[in-house]
């Protein structure tokens, strides 16, 4: 009895992924507390996680589609190839998550913050990220095409080979000290953008129908035709 009650426990701390994850066993709701639970390779589409405590937890490869995440704290969780399609993310929390070729199609973001985090290859086409704050995220080769971009800040992020051609915004969009190699503004109009250097329009590839800001030209050429 006392072997089965000692495996019993180990069980019961593998599965939250730390000893003290008070709610990894139970059934997602508002304000559940699943910090460092090991969440991977489920199916939790349409899950209610509003508020909840998510912090440090690793969603690898689980389907997070059409949840609501409104106001959940993220922060340092494992997201790699999960998926959020269609989700209620807004105000939620996701700095510093690794989130690599994950999937935010269609979601709602809007005054969500993805700072510090790692969202190589992560698709965000169709979201809506009005209020978002990307600063200092890794966003080499993520896809933004259709999002609602509206007052996001990407100030220090690395947009290398990102794809924001197609994105839509209204007023400032910030990209203070982004780097931008061979990223994609293709037929954007960044005439309200802040933080825009020569020396990013110089790396980026746009089009005839990109728009700068006062002060900055277009180049001789872009260098993204064929790459």
């Amino acid at each position: 009895m006392v072997l089965l009650g000692v495996t019993l426990a180990l069980t019961a701390a593998a599965s939250c992924g730390s000893a003290f994850a008070a709610d990894c066993g139970m059934t997602p709701s508002s304000g559940i507390d699943w910090g460092g639970c090991n969440k991977k390779n489920l199916m939790l589409e349409g899950g209610d996680f509003q508020k909840a405590n998510l912090v440090d937890a690793d969603f690898t490869l689980t389907n997070l589609s059409g949840t609501n995440l409104t106001s959940a704290n993220l922060e340092k969780a494992t997201l790699v190839r999960a998926w959020f399609t269609g989700a209620q993310v807004d105000k939620a929390n996701f700095a510093k998550v690794e989130a690599y070729r994950s999937g935010f199609e269609n979601v709602s973001a809007q005054g969500a913050s993805f700072a510090g985090a790692e969202l190589q290859r992560s698709n965000f086409n169709g979201a809506t990220l009005t209020g978002a704050n990307f600063e200092k995220a890794e966003l080499g080769r993520a896809s933004f095409t259709k999002a609602v971009l509206t007052g996001a800040s990407f100030s220090l992020a690395n947009l290398s080979r990102a794809d924001l051609s197609g994105a839509t915004f209204e007023g400032p969009i910030s990209f203070d000290r982004a780097f931008m190699f061979l990223t994609r503004i293709s037929g954007l109009d960044l005439s309200k953008a802040t933080g825009l250097q020569q020396a990013q329009i110089e790396l980026a590839c746009g089009d005839s129908n990109t728009k700068l800001p006062a002060g900055l030209t277009v180049p001789q050429s872009w260098p993204c035709d064929s790459d």
